[in-house]
């Protein structure tokens, strides 16, 4: 019996190094597992760092997977390919030399050992919707709107500038 794979968003972000290439190299290792596919990516964009600690702007994209993975095998493979690209997690909201967040893992809202999707203030941060609507205008957030919906709102926009390819 074959698994029918869940499609899922997730939002990764990079600043140290050629973030760029960190980005590729990401989405790379995570069309090489088994069990994910990917589908869609967005455009790369620049945004200035969320947080308090001075640091380069980011580099952000999001992608759209189909996966037989589990939630908590899928944030695990994330983890794993983060370590592999040499990332040290020491400061919160710090620099990183690439993140990859599960923002939506189909319709399934999770809250458990370290795990929250919907991705938690996702609806608030243009950096994550404006790549998100761009490859997957109606992903369901979870709060009865859609990424495109969400994003009309959404501060900060002007502050989300496309690269070039």
């Amino acid at each position: 019996m074959t698994q029918t794979p869940t499609r899922v968003a997730l939002g990764l972000g990079s600043n140290m190094g050629n973030s760029r290439e960190n980005l590729e190299m990401a989405v790379r290792y995570l069309d090489a597992t088994p069990g994910i596919t990917v589908v869609a990516r967005s455009s790369v964009y620049r945004t200035a760092p969320w947080g308090p600690i001075t640091q380069d702007d980011y580099s952000n994209m999001c992608i759209t997977i189909d996966t037989v993975l589990k939630p908590r095998a899928l944030l695990e493979r994330g983890l794993a390919i983060e370590a592999r690209m040499g990332r040290i997690r020491d400061e919160r909201w710090g620099p990183r030399l690439i993140d990859i967040d599960i923002l939506l893992f189909g319709t399934e809202k999770i809250e458990k050992d370290g795990l929250i999707v919907p991705h938690p203030r996702m609806s608030e941060r243009a950096f994550v919707l404006i790549p998100l609507t761009e490859i997957w205008p109606d992903a369901p957030l979870g709060d009865g709107r859609t990424a495109a919906q969400a994003l009309e709102t959404c501060p900060d926009k002007e502050g989300v500038v496309k690269l070039d390819d």
